[in-house]
């Protein structure tokens, strides 16, 4: 397994270091998508994800645009390959329709989180094949991002029977 965490426009170098150190751990790919609020070297960052960006794949992309290119091409090649299908792009909002745990993950597929303030914006929440939610108290308006992230890939890769994990003797 792994999937592919996309951060759109992250605005907070600690939480991006925390799910670079989350990704290293697991396996998934990241996705930056540009604007960042933070430079790839910022000192907060490094703290947060330690010495894991270098066990991490991590992919900047300019906007929005480029990282739909790049899937594009990723997914022909990967027709080309195998018989597998498409992997799915998931949204993660408050503003979801789906629970995240009612979702059956794929290897490959695609979560994608918006900004800390913000969210993903409704024009690419209208995009994406499903956009799911995390329960909360009804008071409640929002996790912390990289507690979120967490809590989707750790889904997943549950799913996937921790394919992969290292054994515990």
């Amino acid at each position: 397994m792994m999937l592919n965490i996309v951060l759109y426009e992250p605005e907070i170098p600690p939480n991006t270091g925390n799910i670079i150190r989350l990704c290293s751990n697991t396996g998934c790919v990241l996705h930056l998508i540009e604007p960042l609020g933070f430079t790839i070297d910022d000192k907060k960052l490094r703290r947060a994800g330690l010495d894991y960006a270098e066990w991490t794949k991590v992919r900047v992309h300019e906007s929005y645009e480029a990282f739909k290119q790049y899937t594009a091409l990723t997914n022909l090649a990967a027709d080309k390959q195998a018989s597998t299908p498409h992997p799915k792009f998931y949204g993660c909002s408050t503003k979801g329709k789906h629970r995240y745990d009612t979702t059956c993950f794929q290897p490959d597929d695609y979560l994608l989180f918006g900004p800390e303030t913000r969210g993903l914006p409704q024009v690419i929440l209208d995009q994406l094949d499903q956009v799911l939610y995390l329960p909360m108290q009804a008071h409640s308006r929002s996790l912390n991002l990289s507690n979120s992230v967490a809590i989707f890939v750790y889904e997943a890769w549950r799913q996937q029977a921790f394919s992969g994990a290292a054994q515990q003797a």
